[in-house]
């Protein structure tokens, strides 16, 4: 799972509380560096299988370091005490990175496997992670903390007549599991930087080279988007299948999604561009291919929305699992239409 950003800024949290410091005389008194162990080392100290550890830190429930020289991270001893002192460890760690497929995920909420499918195509639910099986087929798992609490929040839906608004938007052949699973894992990118680079190439991830050229013109700026865009560091698929299917559900296929994609890398453009300019050849010191931590408050921009009119007949049901239109993202929309290119597309 991608955890790069969160290794940055833990990594500057704990360089804050280990650096060396400095007394009158200009001269550095080291301090020792925190304790860390290594991924697998630390999955056995949880309690926890190597998988249930690689999904705790994607969804920032384990802070790691960055290793120096770029190797793979570690785990801080303090974190691990930290996690061993919570009550319930370790079960109540495993409970929350506990995923499940469509059998079990019905079988969890007391409704039929086909049921629990059409509420994941809906997107009242989820998926957290996927995996294919041996047809190659994109096997979708979900958290079940998330399940329970849509079945607490929603249990209306779980039993009775589908929703008239839901029953078209399926009989349509609407499809939200990819949608959704995207949107989510780029929130979670998002929520661990306040790089305005780093944040314009999480947009730019979910957009195919076309679309990422039609918004950003600059070559030296599409080049620094890739030299700063998030790598997985846990959980990278090992087979070339696997990586195919990465390759192919990380990018936004519905022309809805893209639009909103490109108008949110337009307007983390503009506050990447403010904050510094893209690195050219020849450049003395440009900027580094790896953005430092920034505090502060971060940029904003105009959050995912799902559909373009929530009115529309063919919009999800108010499920947790759908995002929802950001506020105002019409107007925003019509205000950069003429910057994205989108004109005379249909879109939306």
């Amino acid at each position: 799972m991608t955890v790069k950003e969160v290794l940055r800024a833990h990594t500057a949290t704990h360089e804050n509380a280990s650096a060396k410091t400095r007394g009158e005389d200009g001269h550095a008194a080291s301090v020792a560096p925190a304790a860390t162990v290594a991924a697998g080392r630390a999955a056995q100290e949880l309690g926890i299988r190597r998988a249930e550890f690689e999904l705790a830190v994607h969804l920032g429930l384990i802070a790691v370091l960055g290793a120096s020289g770029g190797g793979r991270p570690r785990v801080p001893e303090d974190e691990i005490a930290r996690l061993r002192e919570q009550p319930g460890f370790p079960d109540a760690l495993v409970e929350r990175v506990r995923t499940v497929g469509t059998a079990q995920g019905a079988a969890l909420l007391d409704i039929a496997p086909a049921r629990f499918t059409r509420l994941a195509r809906a997107g009242c639910v989820s998926p957290v992670t996927f995996y294919l099986n041996r047809y190659r087929a994109v096997v979708w798992l979900y958290l079940a903390d998330e399940l329970a609490a849509f079945a607490a929040r929603e249990p209306e839906l779980l039993a009775g007549r589908t929703p008239p608004g839901m029953r078209t938007m399926l009989e349509s052949g609407a499809d939200w599991r990819a949608r959704n699973w995207r949107s989510q894992r780029i929130d979670r990118l998002l929520d661990r930087t306040t790089d305005p680079w780093a944040r314009s190439a999480v947009q730019a991830s979910a957009l195919d080279p076309v679309q990422l050229a039609e918004v950003v013109d600059d070559p030296y700026e599409r080049a620094y988007l890739v030299r700063v865009r998030p790598e997985p560091v846990f959980g990278r698929p090992g087979s070339m299948a696997a990586r195919e299917a990465m390759a192919e559900l990380v990018l936004a296929d519905d022309p809805d999604e893209i639009l909103w994609r490109r108008v949110n890398l337009t307007l983390e453009l503009d506050s990447a561009r403010e904050d510094r300019p893209a690195p050219r050849p020849g450049d003395d010191g440009g900027a580094p291919a790896t953005p430092p931590p920034r505090t502060g408050a971060r940029p904003r921009a105009v959050r995912p929305a799902p559909a373009a009119d929530p009115a529309a007949p063919l919009a999800p049901p108010a499920c947790a699992g759908a995002p929802r239109p950001a506020a105002g993202g019409r107007t925003a929309r019509r205000g950069l239409l003429a910057r994205l290119g989108w004109c005379g597309r249909g879109a939306g």
